[in-house]
């Protein structure tokens, strides 16, 4: 049996899963335009040219809420966004209700990332008192309806979408003080340079 070639095995990737700060706009207007047409058309429930995307990622950066960013060796690769719903959500708060949405670059799928940050949205989510954490895709989407179902969403078919309704628990010293401590690190991690 031959042994292996040392010279052949992948280097591992540097994976990181952080708060997304305005300081990141370059790398999250990035990703967005890097995604695909089906990711486009899976995350904004629509297909989007270049222009529009670039749009909404201005726009997302800027709106009341929280985002989140896995970076693979430096560059963001997948995002999601919190955005508060209801009529506290009209006036820019966190109430009762939230909405999540992913987008993961084609070639980061099946690596865990959607789950990691669709963890990061609900523990974000619980801490502002928000109990239930809504979360919309295609039909066609079974990746996101897989990820909200393992976290124990109930998930229905409305309209020609899928919905996600993922109910929270009342936040704890514990969840506080995590995110506390996650926060301080995400904000230690964004100022070290990174690729777009």
């Amino acid at each position: 049996m031959p042994s292996p070639d040392p010279t052949s095995r992948a280097v591992p990737s540097a994976i990181v899963c952080r708060r997304l700060w305005p300081g990141d706009a370059a790398a999250v207007r990035a990703h967005f335009l890097r995604l695909d047409r089906d990711a486009r058309a899976s995350r904004f429930m629509a297909a989007l040219g270049d222009a529009a995307v670039a749009a909404h990622a201005e726009r997302a950066m800027r709106a009341p809420g929280l985002m989140f960013g896995v970076f693979v060796d430096g560059a963001l690769r997948a995002l999601a966004e919190l955005r508060p719903l209801g009529r506290e959500g009209l006036a820019g708060r966190f109430g009762s209700l939230a909405e999540g949405a992913l987008a993961v670059e084609r070639g980061f799928r099946r690596a865990g990332h959607g789950g990691l940050l669709l963890e990061r949205l609900a523990e974000a989510a619980r801490n502002r008192g928000v109990r239930e954490l809504h979360l919309r895709c295609l039909p066609m989407n079974g990746a996101m309806r897989r990820l909200a179902a393992r976290l124990g969403a109930e998930v229905a078919l409305r309209d020609g979408e899928s919905e996600a309704a993922l109910r929270l628990t009342r936040p704890t010293v514990l969840s506080l003080w995590r995110e506390g401590v996650e926060g301080l690190l995400d904000l230690g991690l964004a100022a070290l340079p990174r690729a777009a």
